[in-house]
C-alpha cells in the first residue's frame, strides 16, 4: 500500500553511488531525518522516459533548494546506476533496490501493461519527505518531461 501524504515515510537501508556518495555506500532514510528528501522512483536506467525525466533534473538542478536531498530509487544494480550517473553527467545518487524492498514499503512495484501484455514494474512516483520524516507529497505516474515542474511546485 502506497504511503500518504502526513504519514511516517518507511524507513529502508540500501546501497547508494554517485553524488556525495562516490562509488558506493550505505543509506538509511531514517540518517537523513533533519533534512527534507526527494525520492524520485523511476523504472529503468537508461531507457528513454527515465533518461529524459534524469536529465531534465539534472539540467533544473539549480532550481532545486539546497536543503533539499534528492535521490533516484530503481531495481537497477549499482553498476547500471554508476554508468547511467557517468553516462548522463547525474548531479544526484541513485539508490538500488534489486531486492524490490524499497518499491514495495512505497507501493510503487505494480502491475504494469504494454502491448497487451501485463507484467510488475515499479511505477514513476516521487515522494517528498519532510525533515521529520512525514511524507510532505506523493507524485504519482508522472510524466518525464512535466516531472521537474511538479517538484518544484511540490518543494513551494
Amino acid at each position: 500500500m502506497k504511503p500518504k501524504v502526513g504519514d511516517m515515510a518507511p524507513d529502508f537501508t540500501a546501497e547508494v553511488a554517485g553524488g556525495e556518495y562516490g562509488e558506493s555506500s550505505s543509506i538509511s532514510l531514517s540518517d537523513l531525518r533533519g533534512s527534507r528528501v526527494v525520492l524520485v522512483f523511476y523504472p529503468k536506467d537508461q531507457t528513454p522516459g527515465c533518461t529524459t525525466q534524469a536529465c531534465a533534473l539534472r539540467d533544473g538542478w539549480g532550481k532545486l533548494p539546497g536543503e533539499v536531498k534528492v535521490f533516484g530509487v530503481s531495481i537497477d544494480d549499482l553498476k547500471s546506476h554508476r554508468k547511467f550517473i557517468e553516462k548522463q553527467s547525474l548531479p544526484y545518487p541513485l539508490i538500488s533496490d534489486p531486492d524490490k524492498e524499497i518499491v514495495n514499503r512505497f507501493g510503487v512495484w505494480v502491475e504494469k501493461s504494454m502491448y497487451g501484455k501485463t507484467y510488475m514494474g515499479t511505477e514513476r512516483s516521487t515522494f517528498l519527505i519532510g525533515a521529520d520524516g512525514r511524507i510532505e507529497a506523493v507524485l504519482e505516474k508522472v510524466a518525464p518531461k512535466k516531472h521537474l515542474e511538479q517538484l518544484l511546485d511540490a518543494l513551494g
